[in-house]
């Protein structure tokens, strides 16, 4: 397949396989996925479903939030890993919020990024899942789909995200980033397929003999 006939089919099969995108990360509000989404680095999104009512039954806005001690925060978020850094984050972009946003999420992606804990991936899942803004967060594992398919051969996600937004139409961006999550926890994972085997690849590289090396 030429690259155009395989962003086309590519997008149309994730269409048919999940013609609904739920979010994966329980949440209420922007404030509560903002803290989910943050709280899913390295850690599956099971698991911060399951410690995220704990910490909310505490405190699910900021204005909350920055009245629980430190040491709170980090004795409910522990299970998630890296918990120093992270209740660290959660408090301080909480204070943030409260002093200079009255308590409210801005929908601006600077304004997110420059928030304590939250880089580009975190700000983009909430500009598109929050404010339906279109983003394509690109974390490693879309990066490997999208090595794998050969959509970009960028070697950090940085590009990818580039290229991805390059090839999709612009409205098609939200969706597609948790379509190409639920392909790859599916059918694609990290350990079951050497970009040959799945369904997607199988059909997009039926000659393909060697796996795809995804590049970090």
């Amino acid at each position: 397949m030429l690259k155009a006939e395989r962003v086309s089919h590519i997008q149309e099969t994730l269409e048919r396989l999940y013609p609904e995108t739920p979010v994966p990360l329980e949440h209420r509000d922007p404030y509560t996925l903002l803290i989910a989404v943050l709280l899913s680095a390295q850690c599956a999104d099971a698991r911060v479903n399951q410690i995220t009512p704990l910490l909310f039954a505490k405190a699910d806005n900021p204005h909350a939030m920055v009245k629980l001690p430190l040491e709170s925060i980090h004795a409910i978020i522990r299970p998630c890993g890296l918990a120093p850094m992270k209740s660290k984050g959660i408090a301080g972009l909480s204070r943030i919020l409260v002093d200079k946003y009255d308590g409210k999420v801005p929908a601006d992606m600077g304004a997110l990024e420059a928030l304590p804990a939250v880089g580009h991936k975190t700000a983009s899942v909430v500009m598109s899942q929050a404010f339906g803004v279109p983003a394509f967060p690109v974390d490693t594992h879309i990066h490997r789909l999208a090595q794998r398919w050969g959509l970009t051969s960028g070697k950090n996600v940085v590009q990818t995200e580039r290229d991805l937004k390059r090839l999709f139409p612009r409205e098609k961006w939200n969706a597609l980033h948790l379509q190409i999550i639920f392909y790859g926890r599916e059918y694609c994972t990290a350990r079951g397929c050497d970009g040959s085997i799945c369904p997607l690849c199988s059909e997009l590289y039926p000659n393909r003999k060697k796996p795809v090396v995804t590049r970090k």
